[in-house]
């Protein structure tokens, strides 16, 4: 890492956001003009270490090179603070959603041009899709690549999907809790995953749990887009469970092998019978409902991949 003086390459603009990883900051880049996001991470008292998190998404981001995926142009330190330099977007989904209440109603056909190397040739498809589809296709493809990868998310959700409003590009930011994972699966704490998006293998104890689990937070996203709110709602762990049972079925051996013996599922759940997706997104075509059973499927086994997602003829309307 670079030593930097008072961030002296930088001019900081504004505070854009802020969490529990620090402060990130719009700047100009005083040597190229550019416009950045510098994620300012404290180091403590002294400058006593790098937190666990920032190096994960460092070593991370350093291997990822793809057009959903945000960029990591540079590390650079003082002595109290790390700094991620990282391209510049203007706003998170969850901020789109709120200032653009057309999102799933907008059937406005929209060019994607789709780029990326294969085998050193520079491929480029063009594809029409509907905002929300663009948006959704996106995000699927910035995860196809992480786990193509071996790359676990963890924390998929709209505050960390970015959005270039001028091209209707989005990427993928913040893996301070991704995970590199491999096979035969490693055992991974459950704490992971903001609760309105957490997979439900993870609410009921698992600690092997693989790609699915970012796959349930992307449908989540999905329905969150139709209906312009969570899909799934609950102040605690449990309250959220029973919300995700009460709206898709609460499992048993038959609908999800072997979910009796996690060490969070009781008995004593109340048996509810699914209730019909189109009921609970109302608005979403057939193959858009079509999909999202597929993704938020509880059992983890049988739900969709990010990959094949991404070949449902959802995205061939």
């Amino acid at each position: 890492m670079e030593e930097v003086d008072n961030l002296d390459k930088y001019d900081i603009l504004e505070e854009v956001g802020k969490g529990a990883y620090g402060v990130v900051y719009k700047a100009r880049d005083v040597l190229t003009n550019d416009i950045v996001a510098l994620k300012k991470i404290d180091l403590g008292q002294g400058g006593g270490g790098v937190p666990s998190s920032a190096l994960r998404e460092i070593s991370i981001l350093k291997e990822m090179d793809h057009e959903n995926i945000v960029r990591l142009k540079d590390v650079v330190h003082n002595k109290k603070s790390l700094y991620l330099v990282l391209e510049y977007l203007d706003l998170d989904l969850k901020k789109y959603m709120d200032t653009c209440p057309e999102l799933a109603t907008d059937r406005r056909v929209i060019k994607v041009a789709l780029m990326w190397w294969d085998n050193s040739v520079k491929l480029q498809e063009v594809i029409i899709f509907s905002l929300l589809q663009t948006f959704l296709y996106q995000i699927l493809r910035g995860v196809t690549y992480c786990h193509s990868h071996r790359v676990l998310h963890r924390d998929l959700k709209p505050q960390n999907l970015l959005i270039d409003c001028r091209t209707n590009t989005l990427k993928i930011v913040d893996f301070g809790l991704a995970r590199a994972f491999g096979i035969p699966l490693r055992q991974y704490t459950p704490e992971v995953a903001t609760l309105g998006y957490r997979a439900p293998e993870i609410l009921l104890g698992t600690h092997q749990y693989s790609t699915p689990v970012d796959v349930w937070s992307v449908g989540c996203i999905f329905a969150e887009m139709v209906k312009r709110r969570p899909l799934f709602c609950g102040d605690s762990e449990i309250e959220h469970l029973l919300n995700v049972f009460g709206c898709l079925g609460t499992p048993n051996e038959e609908t999800w092998p072997g979910v009796t013996s996690l060490s969070d599922f009781r008995l004593s759940f109340p048996k509810w019978p699914p209730k019909e997706l189109e009921t609970l997104v109302p608005g979403l075509e057939q193959a858009g409902v079509d999909l999202l059973s597929k993704m938020l499927c509880l059992d983890p086994i049988r739900r969709i991949t990010a990959q094949n997602a991404l070949a449902h003829e959802y995205f061939k309307e």
